[in-house]
């Protein structure tokens, strides 16, 4: 028999400087292929055959280059290098280009065709506290647009310069621990601090502090291995393990912001009646009232081999939806991984898993658990071993109730191995045309099914396109739904016409626009729309009082100020 076909997919880094470094998804030395079952349901999806996987196009090899030279006034230049030494201030292209680029779609699709726009015109690498402080003021005084950055992950637009300007670099130098207190359990660090990092120093405790215990911060974002603490708080993110942990605002002690108005701190104390929370008023301002220079965070003791891991397959979604509502609402403890699968997300999902195969799928259907109806529902209890093992225990009390079949926890695990490599597989798909993108949000339980439905019912207007949906954090009031779209679409007006819909849909079903994402350039509309007049208005007056000229992350973050 003849060999199966196998698409050339790309094994090689991106060539230093091209269009393929830049919008190439984490360790240019890293891939991810779709498997064998993963292909054969793509080409069936889509009305593809194997001819149509034999040429990648757009693949983005050629050198990249600014659309324009950089526009900082030669004097601002000298000021800045005389400020923080010349080898901290980039103005070349491939700075530029990197600077003002983050992992979206539409970012993606722009750069696989050679487009950049809104770069800013030096790139920044701040020391510490006070080169931040300097350069705000510097820059607020010589009217210069300030745009901070992490790790470059974003997918809402937020670090594009589109009134030029610098960007602020914080991972180059500001990526330190300030303070350790095993007392408190908090750890104060630098914005540019990474995650993988963090937990790596938060582990090492006892060696690095002479701490009596292991620690971890409970923040796993599927960004983890490349995103930092300063993207997560700008954006209000969550970890996939935020259900017992919780997302970075429950994290957040205090924290420090340089802005044009003077320097913000706030207390350390775990709990105040002191009026309107300051950290909530900065957390997820996505850099447009001003630069976090330092943040402390609350940690956890760390105890892997608590862990209980279990997975769950459920005849239909009506109720996997039960079941999952119930745990959240038995006030016994919640899990930490807590992640449901619509019956169109649990199909890819166990192709994914290895676990299509075809004498379990017979005892599946036996059972009354259907391809096309079934749901998967994985997670994992931590904390105390009599505590984890109990939360593990009633869940699965709750799910066999409602008629689920046990699996074991090597799905989860499986899951684990795969969570942060994921996004790997975009690459590879994008070189023959199939787009894969995601959108998130957040409702309550009464108002979940029909924002789910009203996504699905408008992707379905679009033939041949796919809608995967799962819960991906959950509360006693509602969760997060995460859209993940799948389509033969390589234009940039059909992609934003399509985005733009999702979002209307969104909104019109009165969900949050964005649970852990954030808003940034590409959603300020849709917020404007579901904020009102009133809220916007408060948004405006606080940019106003931090921002007074409208140089922190300009260009209609968080709808504030639109081009």
């Amino acid at each position: 028999m003849p060999e199966p076909f196998t698409p050339p997919w790309r094994e090689a880094a991106p060539p230093p400087g091209s269009w393929r470094a830049l919008f190439k998804w984490g360790d240019p030395h890293q891939f991810k292929h779709p498997g064998p079952r993963l292909y054969r349901m793509l080409k069936a999806a889509f009305g593809l055959g194997d001819d149509d996987f034999r040429t990648p196009s757009l693949e983005g090899l050629e050198p990249a280059a600014a659309p324009r030279p950089s526009g900082l006034a030669p004097g601002a230049r000298s000021d800045l290098e005389a400020m923080l030494g010349p080898e901290n201030v980039r103005t070349d292209d491939q700075a530029r280009l990197g600077a003002a680029c983050g992992k979206g779609m539409l970012d993606l699709l722009r750069l696989r065709r050679g487009i950049a726009p809104r770069l800013p015109d030096a790139v920044l690498h701040p020391r510490d506290r006070h080169d931040l402080v300097r350069i705000v003021a510097y820059c607020s005084g010589a009217g210069i647009a300030m745009v901070p950055r992490g790790g470059a992950t974003s997918v809402t637009r937020g670090t594009e310069c589109p009134a030029g300007g610098v960007s602020l670099d914080l991972r180059t130098h500001m990526d330190r621990v300030l303070r350790f207190n095993e007392t408190d359990q908090t750890i104060t660090v630098q914005p540019g601090m990474g995650g993988p990092r963090l937990e790596r120093i938060l582990n090492r405790a006892p060696e690095l502090f002479g701490a009596s215990r292991r620690y971890t911060c409970g923040h796993f974002p599927q960004s983890f291995e490349f995103s930092t603490v300063g993207g997560w708080v700008a954006t209000r993110g969550a970890g996939q393990d935020s259900t017992y942990y919780g997302k970075i605002e429950d994290l957040v002690l205090s924290q420090e912001c340089v802005t044009p108005a003077g320097v913000i701190r706030t207390g350390d104390h775990p709990a105040a009646a002191t009026g309107p929370d300051t950290d909530q008023i900065l957390l997820g301002s996505e850099g447009a009232f001003g630069v976090l220079s330092e943040v402390t965070l609350k940690v956890f003791r760390l105890m892997p081999e608590n862990r209980r891991r279990f997975s769950y397959l459920f005849p239909d979604w009506a109720s996997a939806l039960d079941a999952v509502r119930e745990i959240m609402q038995g006030q016994f403890g919640h899990p930490s991984v807590f992640r449901l699968s619509d019956p169109e997300e649990t199909e890819v999902a166990l192709k994914l898993y290895g676990l299509e195969r075809p004498p379990l799928e017979a005892l599946l259907r036996c059972l009354g658990l259907r391809g096309g109806a079934r749901c998967l529902l994985l997670g994992a209890a931590d904390g105390e071993r009599g505590f984890a093992r109990m939360v593990r225990r009633r869940i699965g009390r709750v799910c066999r109730s409602r008629g689920a079949l046990p699996g074991t926890g090597l799905v989860t695990r499986a899951w684990e191995r795969g969570r942060f490599r994921d996004p790997y597989l975009r690459d590879d798909l994008q070189d023959f045309g199939i787009l894969t993108d995601t959108l998130e949000c957040a409702v309550a339980w009464d108002g979940l099914e029909r924002v789910r439905r009203g996504v699905q019912a408008f992707c379905r207007t679009r033939p041949r396109t796919l809608c995967l949906t799962h819960i991906s954090h959950c509360y006693p009031q509602g969760a997060s739904l995460y859209f993940v779209f799948m389509a033969k679409m390589d234009d940039l007006a059909e992609y934003l016409a399509f985005q733009a819909g999702v979002l209307d849909v969104i909104r019109d079903q009165g969900a949050a626009m964005s649970h852990h994402h954030g808003i940034g350039k590409m959603a300020g509309p849709w917020l404007r729309d579901q904020a009102g007049a009133g809220q916007m208005d408060l948004f405006r007056a606080i940019k106003r009082h931090f921002d007074p000229q409208g140089l922190m992350n300009p260009g209609g973050t968080l709808g504030l100020d639109p081009p």
